[in-house]
């Protein structure tokens, strides 16, 4: 197992953050044998489907150069035109099995790393030229799986080609006696599924090869546990930092609540561990809102303060819990403690015009 400079070993599954910054330095997971082997799989195939079309349009040409050869003067001013009308047939024969290629050799890089543009690969780097760290490429796990692929390719087409010519060998005598055009097709028939084999053996390498390049280069982002919360610190934060910042989060919305406590109508009790401070407006609010509450020592303060400005502070324990537990602070009381804030409002409000 991969360990450390420090000892430690990698038994971390990578963050999304290591992935996404070896991604932005163009380290991903990609086996170059998935594009050779599309390429290879679908250019044969479309090469099958245009042979009608090649085959007529070689044959064409052919025809036309050979009528009009006593036409065709080869002399400086010709030149140009000639060049031109060659790269034409040049281009009709081959653009279209070109396109097909290209195309699949970007869908084929595409499947497996999406679209990525980096120049960090282009980078000089100095261990590029370390003859210590060249000689560990030479023999490391990677250069074992290149050659053992290498060799298993040229196997596989050798092994192929042999029983397909085996398999035809029979066919091949009679072929003294036939037309030109029966020869091509008979040698183009067996090419092709020699090749199709072949090709298809080899896009299930492909397939494997990029299974061992997705596992080699996890293992090779694997992390300690020391990096893992390192990260989880530059990701997240200091929980220590943070700590704090909520402490100090709280205790400015503690200071914005006591600072509504001054106009509640009525501080609701339990009577020793919650207070509740009321306030209730016809004007401006549907029902009473809970302007601060809590419990303990800020209880205590709630309290205090309410004295301080002569808000009456009522003990009902049952109410005092229900508001505590169901109403958060700046929010209406439920339409099920209606009736109990009422009667104890309308009590707050008697009192009231009797001391006036």
């Amino acid at each position: 197992m991969a360990e450390e400079p420090g000892g430690q070993e990698k038994t971390e599954e990578p963050t999304g953050r290591r992935l996404q910054d070896a991604r932005k330095k163009g380290d991903v997971a990609k086996s170059m044998e998935v594009p050779s082997a599309a390429v290879l799989l679908v250019g044969l195939l479309t090469l099958y489907m245009l042979s009608g079309f090649l085959l007529r349009n070689c044959l064409d040409l052919l025809r036309h150069y050979l009528t009009n050869l006593h036409t065709i003067q080869i002399i400086p001013g010709n030149m140009m035109m000639l060049t031109f009308e060659s790269m034409r047939h040049v281009a009709i024969l081959t653009g279209p099995m070109l396109l097909v290629l290209f195309i699949t050799a970007l869908a084929a890089n595409y499947a497996q790393v999406g679209f990525l543009y980096t120049t960090e690969k282009m980078t000089p780097q100095l261990d590029k030229i370390d003859p210590i760290q060249g000689f560990r490429r030479i023999f490391s796990l990677q250069t074992l799986a290149n050659t053992i692929k290498s060799i298993a390719k040229l196997a596989i087409v050798s092994y192929v080609s042999y029983k397909e010519v085996m398999k035809n060998l029979d066919g091949i005598m009679p072929l003294m006696d036939q037309e030109p055009y029966p020869i091509l097709i008979f040698f183009a028939k067996v090419s092709f599924w020699i090749f199709l084999k072949a090709a298809l053996i080899i896009a299930l390498l492909a397939a494997l090869d990029y299974a061992f390049q997705r596992w080699q280069f996890m293992s090779k982002m694997k992390m300690t546990k020391q990096e893992v919360k390192e990260e989880a610190k530059m990701t997240e934060g200091d929980p220590h930092v943070k700590g704090r910042i909520r402490s100090i989060q709280m205790q400015m919305a503690r200071k914005r609540m006591m600072a509504e406590v001054p106009k509640a109508d009525v501080i609701i009790t339990n009577p020793t561990h919650l207070a509740v401070a009321l306030a209730y407006d016809p004007t401006a609010m549907s029902a009473p809102t809970v302007l601060a509450k809590g419990a303990g020592v800020i209880a205590q303060r709630i309290k205090e303060i309410g004295r301080e400005h002569n808000i009456p502070v009522i003990e009902d324990k049952p109410l005092a819990q229900s508001l505590y537990k169901l109403v958060e602070i700046n929010e209406l009381i439920p339409e099920n403690l209606f009736q109990a804030v009422a009667e104890i409002l309308a009590y707050v409000y008697q009192s009231k015009k009797k001391s006036a």
